[in-house]
């Protein structure tokens, strides 16, 4: 199972005047290396990848790349509403350097389970790395039920999901069915150690972006079954969490990792900066953290 522990969707750092900085993702790639992070993930909704230029998708790609050296895993986002054009991407998609796609179901479409089903039957078809199911409702206007994800657990090339539906329950008959190599892994921070507990394999995490090691505390504790300590490490980070997300994703990660010295907070439009209130929310709860 390559895709076990803290995963982190990192952000795209920007300089303030809204270009790349290839220097704070540097940075950010070597805390996560130093930090206890066990696999990366590049270009999700994390990394504002949609108001990326193909040229700067690249540049990302290959700056991470080439700072992780081979330490790490990387996940590289893969998605679109278009199979077809999905398909054609993943087929000629030849770079050494990632492990693995990250592939969110279509969104908008609102495609029935057997459309999902059929459209990563698809690319994973055609595709030369391993793939993990992404469900997140919240943002694609339909869920993955647990038994279509079950149904895509048997195709030799889809190895895991990230789970972000919310929903405990659905998330349990995953993990009650599932092969025992099919990784199911978090995707919303506040869950996390409630589904390690439950047998989950980790976290694909906002989060840890800026609290690496914190997570990467918890979860290990959860592994080897010491909840006393993953429950700690879980409310020590759960009201920072919720401020991480309150005004949008990734404006308040991005605010924390300034505070921290990777970046600014700068974002693309749509999104906004966050509110002063906020920030001194946030610092204050940092400071606890620390």
């Amino acid at each position: 199972m390559q895709f076990k522990g803290t995963g982190v969707a990192l952000v795209t750092p920007f300089k303030t005047d809204g270009s790349v900085d290839e220097i704070a993702l540097r940075k950010l790639v070597s805390f996560q290396i130093e930090n206890g992070t066990d696999f990366l993930v590049v270009q999700g909704t994390t990394g504002e990848t949609a108001t990326l230029t193909a040229d700067e998708k690249n540049f990302v790609l290959a700056t991470v790349i080439d700072e992780n050296n081979g330490k790490l895993p990387i996940l590289l986002g893969m998605a679109d509403n278009n199979t077809a054009a999905l398909v054609e991407e993943i087929k000629n998609f030849d770079h050494e350097g990632v492990d693995g796609f990250l592939s969110a179901s279509p969104h908008y479409n609102k495609p029935s389970q057997r459309g999902i089903i059929a459209h990563f039957k698809a690319i994973a078809e055609v595709s030369k790395k391993p793939i993990i199911l992404y469900n997140v409702p919240g943002r694609t206007a339909s869920n993955m039920t647990a038994e279509t994800t079950l149904e895509l657990s048997k195709v030799e090339t889809i190895v895991g999901i990230k789970e972000a539906s919310g929903n405990l329950e659905q998330v349990m008959q995953i993990l009650k069915n599932a092969p025992e190599d099919f990784a199911v892994l978090s995707g919303e921070d506040a869950l996390t150690m409630p589904l390690v507990a439950m047998g989950g394999h980790g976290v694909i995490s906002v989060v840890a972006n800026a609290l690496p090691k914190q997570f990467s505390t918890m979860i290990n504790a959860g592994f080897t079954g010491d909840l006393v300590t993953a429950r700690k490490h879980h409310f020590d980070v759960l009201d920072i969490t919720d401020s991480f997300f309150a005004e949008g994703n990734p404006s308040g990660i991005k605010f924390c990792l300034e505070l921290i010295g990777i970046g600014t907070e700068t974002v693309r439009l749509p999104l906004t900066t966050i509110s002063e209130e906020l920030k001194s929310k946030m610092k204050s709860q940092l400071d606890l953290i620390k």
